[in-house]
């Protein structure tokens, strides 16, 4: 993925794993069933409204609350590609890594703008800009080994071209 452009989904500070997937609905982990409910104790008009390429814009500490990776899975499978937010909780942002999710911070992109508004991700430029080009923010670096894990995929694809590159080579 070179670029990401979609709709802003903006959401607020402390978004836990339990909003972005509650719990009651972990009794069939199938990434439909977990995308049709992505959000839903956020946002209930999430699940049944975002289209690939949306962007999730949020504000401090998202993801927090328990380790599940099915939080993620609900957003990549529902046509997330990228977050941004102030900050995460730290298993969420490695399960995004992990998953394939692209995982930004900034402090200044949650200031800039609003939801439903349409934006683009430019991942070499490490900006977020508007629709109409009239505000671009830089977002904070993502490391470079998990930039590699994120250009497979997420950590399973990546291992496993790791593995046939030795074999092969």
């Amino acid at each position: 993925m070179k670029s990401c452009k979609g709709r802003i989904w903006k959401l607020g500070n402390d978004v836990n794993t339990d909003q972005i997937i509650p719990g009651r609905y972990l009794d069939n982990y199938s990434p439909s069933h977990l995308a049709s409910h992505a959000l839903e104790g956020a946002r209930k008009d999430f699940a049944g409204a975002v289209r690939a390429g949306d962007i999730v814009l949020a504000g401090r500490n998202f993801g927090c609350g328990s380790s599940r990776e099915q939080a993620v899975m609900a957003l990549v499978h529902s046509g997330v590609r990228s977050v941004v937010a102030q900050s995460y909780a730290r298993i969420f942002y490695r399960n995004a890594i992990n998953l394939g999710l692209y995982a930004f911070s900034s402090a200044e992109a949650y200031e800039s703008f609003e939801d439903g508004e349409v934006a683009v991700i430019d991942l070499e430029a490490g900006t977020i800009t508007s629709e109409d080009r009239t505000r671009a923010v830089r977002l904070g670096s993502i490391p470079e080994k998990a930039q590699e894990i994120l250009k497979y995929g997420g950590l399973v694809p990546y291992i496993k071209a790791t593995l046939a590159k030795s074999r092969d080579g």
